[in-house]
């Protein structure tokens, strides 16, 4: 099944052209690494699966239906926000925050959701800290928490807008590792920079930069790349592939 189509995709804010004829179909299980410059418009195409944003031009579905419709069958991971490290909130409370967009206006949490909230903590190896403060937490926990407040709602399609940013070196291994695992019951869209992780650990790559390129694969051309960046990149893969960047003006 087709977990995200879009056709001839146009994105304009203001008088400006974030995206420009977008075509993607992303499959169930699909895992795509999202790579591209700054401002290429990464953040906006995931805001647009998410229904955040509407379309100047085109079409998107998930999973057959417009995207706000769809909502509840996609977890979103945004880019990572600094936050109060006193915030009164446990790790328990973060991640039941993810079902309150289907609770409905004035009611509370009930059971299900903290079974559906402890399960997702689970996924994410962090039951054990369910009552920990969220700002006791490391950088690498936290983020397994937020983590799991997007999969509280179980969904069939993750979207990730740089989820290793601020994650340790140390930690990042088991973070990928963890995606790996979500994979094989969801696609999942990964937004990242480090273009050496991204050819490591993901099954496909697309490059944006207003345009997308893409052949659904880890393929991208020299030419895809030059016209993305601006500026010249060599695509190496001897054992662990890996992308680096000639030195430019």
């Amino acid at each position: 099944m087709i977990a995200v189509s879009i056709e001839d995709l146009w994105v304009k804010l203001g008088r400006r052209t974030v995206l420009e004829a977008i075509n993607l179909e992303v499959e169930e299980r699909d895992f795509i690494g999202l790579i591209g410059p700054n401002g290429g418009g990464k953040s906006t195409l995931l805001r647009a699966m998410l229904g955040l944003i509407q379309p100047t031009q085109g079409k998107i579905t998930v999973f057959g239906r417009k995207p706000a419709a769809s909502r509840r069958s996609v977890g979103y991971l945004p880019q990572r926000n600094l936050f109060d490290s006193g915030f009164p909130a446990t790790a328990l409370d973060v991640v039941l925050m993810g079902r309150y967009g289907g609770l409905g206006l004035m009611k509370r949490a009930g059971p299900a959701d903290r079974e559906a909230a402890n399960d997702a903590l689970t996924m994410v190896d962090m039951a054990e800290k369910a009552s920990r403060e969220i700002g006791a937490l490391s950088g690498g926990e936290q983020q397994r928490v937020f983590l799991a407040r997007a999969l509280v709602s179980r969904p069939r399609l993750l979207l990730l807008d740089e989820p290793i940013t601020g994650i340790d070196a140390s930690q990042q291994g088991e973070i990928y590792d963890l995606f790996h695992r979500l994979n094989r019951e969801m696609a999942i869209i990964m937004v990242s920079h480090d273009l050496s992780a991204i050819s490591t650990h993901v099954e496909k790559i697309a490059c944006l930069s207003r345009r997308l390129y893409y052949h659904g694969s880890k393929e991208l051309s020299a030419e895809d790349l030059i016209d993305a960046y601006g500026c010249p990149v060599d695509m190496i893969a001897h054992g662990v592939p890996h992308r680096v960047l000639r030195e430019h003006v």
